[in-house]
């Protein structure tokens, strides 16, 4: 009676710590996710941050560019200001020099005109001074169209390049409108960056914090190897008491990942790392390593032509040659070799045969 109070208690104590385990692993998986998670964001803001600075270069390039062109408009219109001054100066003296001319011969009157042309010496010279009194008015006139167009033809050009002017500079406006936002995002993403930064460094220091309390967990079912506990009502006691959940059953099943086979030999009961696994039954271990993809391995011969497996361990208690007995801690669970997570498959063999183990637990 004092025996069955005893393994009852081992029972309920180990139920308990399984539970503590499981929800300490599943604590620090959610914080390795959401680590993760922070760690892609970072990376994608500091990318935001990059494509920031390679438009900012090119805004500052586009600039300069911009500058340099201003610089030459100014250039051309202070040339052209200048033309259109000496332009203006000469279409004035051309007036001037008209009017002179103009004056002179209203106040001399048309008869010294007359007389010029009677001082001809024959008809020839007559109608050559006559010629020449013409062409000097068509002259005037000619010299003062000429210089008129000078000066309109000046404006445009000064108008052309100060409308040139304006809309480069219009575009510099723009580009210094647009230096500034991407000045301003960057600032914004480098306060978000400084942010998950320290965000970081503190989920860091808490996942490092759960991965000791796990290792220290470990450590102290490590320190129980040896301890028999004993669960259920059949043939084995559960390898895996408190984790009965079964996430891949005995026979056909869809491959879990490369390499695994479809006819799946044992059962996978998911058990956070470090969760104690027991010996089915009593028995010799006839192996006890590292083999490939089933990772740490235990097989326990139980005589009678039965055997049982214990595959992807974390650490191993047990060496070849050992006898164990019923429900003796022999390892802890691990996802060594090819496996999808942490969890215990457990195998029983009849005859070299792989058979269900529901049917011995």
């Amino acid at each position: 009676m004092r025996g069955k109070r005893i393994i009852s208690i081992l029972c309920v104590l180990t139920l308990c710590l399984g539970m503590t385990f499981q929800v300490e692993a599943t604590g620090l998986q959610e914080k390795r996710e959401q680590l993760s998670d922070l760690e892609k964001e970072k990376a994608a803001a500091e990318q935001e941050k990059e494509n920031l600075s390679q438009e900012l270069e090119e805004i500052v390039a586009d600039m300069a560019e911009i500058k340099e062109k201003i610089e030459a408009k100014e250039a051309e219109l202070e040339k052209k200001e200048e033309e259109l001054i000496q332009a203006q100066i000469d279409e004035n003296d051309q007036y001037e020099s008209m009017k002179k001319r103009i004056k002179y011969m209203y106040e001399n009157g048309s008869g010294q005109l007359i007389e010029v042309l009677f001082e001809a010496k024959d008809i020839t010279d007559f109608l050559n001074k006559a010629e020449y009194i013409s062409t000097i008015s068509d002259y005037d006139r000619d010299m003062l169209k000429e210089f008129q167009d000078i000066v309109a033809e000046v404006e445009a050009q000064e108008q052309q390049l100060q409308k040139e002017y304006d809309e480069i500079e219009a575009m510099q406006n723009e580009l210094i409108d647009k230096q500034k936002t991407v000045e301003t995002l960057i600032s914004e993403k480098d306060s978000e960056i400084d942010e998950m930064s320290e965000e970081l460094k503190e989920l860091k220091e808490a996942v490092a914090t759960a991965e000791r309390k796990q290792r220290e967990r470990a450590s102290s079912y490590s320190s129980s190897a040896g301890a028999s506990v004993v669960s259920g009502n059949g043939m084995f006691t559960h390898p895996c008491p408190g984790y009965t959940r079964i996430s891949s059953y005995f026979g056909w099943r869809e491959q879990p990942l490369p390499g695994a086979s479809t006819n799946h030999k044992g059962m996978d009961f998911a058990a956070p790392t470090g969760t104690p696994i027991y010996a089915a039954a009593a028995g010799t271990v006839t192996s006890a390593g590292y083999s490939g993809n089933a990772g740490n391995l235990i097989i326990i011969n139980h005589g009678n032509g039965l055997q049982t497996y214990y595959m992807h361990c974390h650490k191993i208690y047990v060496r070849a040659g050992q006898k164990v007995s019923k429900g003796q801690n022999i390892a802890i669970v691990g996802t060594t070799g090819n496996s999808t997570g942490p969890h215990l498959h457990f195998q029983v063999m009849s005859g070299g045969t792989p058979v269900n183990p529901q049917n011995y637990l």
